[in-house]
């Protein structure tokens, strides 16, 4: 069964996705949100004591508030409500921590390192977009409290955190499955806020994971950076934030070795990865967050001057993460409450437009026990896609840089892309020299531009054209090659033909609810 209706529209993504993190509240505890979501062998939705309230919400808020700013999706401010009030509750416990309940009637006590980034995320989100002063508050506590409670040669003092403050901290990570994690929301809070401890914690945490995680040699050493593939990203993506934010081009390096290097052996050409790196573990399954870290990666290494690295983005968003989004659900039978344990009426309702652990070639990895998508994920894919539609085209007021051939429509340009039209279509609103990323795979010798007269300049990956007519098409038509490559995974080979940087068809395996034309 075909399970992909087909697009390549980041905003329609963004937007399915934003519907689906509107309907995981659980109505019957005061709107407490589901974390872990089951299509198969039985659809339910289920409360986590670890992750519902201190993970879920900063997620979702994180990514709905930036849909809203970056592409003008409209949230109902109820839905925004609601997760703010379980983001607030996870911070109301005896410190100012993300904390979890061990059931929806409990206070929050639960904690692990794990979810300070996702904690800090939605405050941070709070505070930027609807100018909460008490999500200001609870970051800058937050930071004293990590600032008491941990330091970076010791790591967590944990006893004191038990027996002084009653927290009972269930899950202990190292320190990439932990605070490392929490790079990226510093960063980000620091930009907008100018606190700086915000800053200097970001600085800390990024010489631990120098010295002794993300190495000069940029491989992976599961004894150093685990198991848990989405922190190893998540951080990596991190580190580029801050790089990006300091203009620090030795940092950049580094992010640039290990990507380059040592997350070869977690991801495959078309930006899938692996869920978790164990042997005992269905290495099939992969996780959308991961892809969306790795793409946000390579949009920072792209705008750092990397070019190529956005033609590795483009692939990513074509090949994987758009065609990974649950968008057919007719398979589900529509169940009803009472029908399995925890289960929430009309979970496929609620589940369209969900991302989670799938294969490259399909939903349903060949092995897997079940189907599932935790719905955590939304929010990490979605606000990936924010930072993609973003990085389309950018406008400086002397040039036009296009980065990521999907079509889009905005007060400085018009785009339609190659890919969902007969040519690449052009239509300045603001004049400029307009910079054209070309792909490696082109051969400019097929370039052919209509509606222009001056030279085509083809400089550092980028077609240049200058002097173009505000409020006239351009047209720009080239080969779009096809190959056949190989994705080598640890359990097979996946044979699969590309077009330009879009599948065309992919070997399945015979199994299930697959994104793409079998490759015969």
């Amino acid at each position: 069964m075909l399970n992909h209706v087909n697009t390549t529209d980041i905003l329609s993504a963004i937007r399915l996705g934003c519907e689906t993190m509107s309907r995981v509240f659980d109505e019957r505890h005061n709107y407490s949100p589901y974390f872990g979501a089951y299509l198969r062998p039985t659809a339910f939705l289920k409360f986590s004591n670890i992750y519902s309230d201190a993970h879920v919400p900063g997620r979702h808020l994180n990514a709905l508030l930036t849909a809203e700013d970056a592409v003008g999706v409209v949230i109902q401010e109820s839905v925004i409500e609601k997760h703010s009030s379980a983001a607030f509750r996870s911070f109301s416990g005896s410190l100012a921590l993300p904390l979890n309940r061990d059931t929806p009637g409990d206070s929050p006590i639960i904690f692990t390192p794990h979810n300070i980034r996702e904690g800090l995320h939605g405050l941070y989100a709070l505070a930027r977009y609807r100018n909460s002063f008490k999500a200001r508050e609870l970051v800058e506590s937050c930071i004293k409290v990590i600032n008491d409670f941990w330091n970076p040669d010791s790591g967590w003092n944990y006893d004191n955190l038990e027996n002084q403050h009653g927290l009972n901290c269930i899950s202990k990570p190292g320190f990439i499955g932990g605070l490392a994690r929490a790079i990226g929301p510093l960063t980000k809070y620091f930009i907008f806020t100018g606190y700086a401890p915000a800053l200097e914690l970001a600085v800390v945490l990024k010489d631990v994971a120098l010295n002794g995680y993300f190495t000069e040699e940029g491989n992976y050493d599961v004894s150093r950076l685990g198991t848990h593939v989405h922190s190893i990203t998540c951080t990596m993506s991190s580190l580029a934030q801050l790089a990006d934010l300091t203009k620090d081009s030795l940092l950049m390096s580094r992010v640039k070795v290990f990507y380059d290097n040592g997350l070869k052996e977690l991801r495959d050409e078309i930006g899938w990865s692996l869920e978790v790196n164990r042997v005992e573990r269905n290495s099939d399954v992969g996780e959308g967050n991961n892809s969306g870290d790795i793409l946000e990666t390579a949009l920072l290494l792209g705008s750092s001057g990397y070019t190529s690295y956005f033609q590795d983005a483009e692939r990513i968003l074509r090949c994987h993460l758009l065609p990974s989004q649950l968008r057919d659900i007719s398979f589900v039978p529509d169940c009803l409450d009472g029908c399995a344990t925890g289960c929430s009426h009309h979970v496929a309702g609620r589940l369209k437009g969900a991302f989670g652990f799938p294969a490259p070639y399909g939903h349903e990895p060949v092995g897997s026990v079940d189907l599932k998508f935790n719905l955590d994920i939304v929010g990490g894919v979605v606000g990936s896609l924010c930072e993609a539609h973003r990085s389309i085209t950018n406008y400086d007021g002397n040039s036009h840089r296009i980065n990521l051939l999907f079509d889009i429509n905005n007060k400085y340009i018009s785009i339609d892309s190659q890919y969902t039209h007969p040519e690449l279509r052009l239509l300045l609103k603001h004049p400029g020299l307009l910079n054209l990323r070309l792909p490696l795979w082109l051969n400019p010798e097929t370039i052919n531009v209509s509606g222009y007269e001056g030279s085509l300049i083809n400089y550092e990956g980028y077609l240049h054209l200058s002097n173009l007519p505000v409020g006239e098409l351009i047209s720009v038509k080239f080969d779009m090659p096809t190959e056949e490559i190989i994705l080598e995974h640890r359990m097979r080979n996946i044979r699969t033909r590309i077009k330009g940087d879009q599948v065309a068809s992919m070997e399945n395996f015979g199994t299930d609810l697959t994104f793409f034309r079998p490759l015969e």
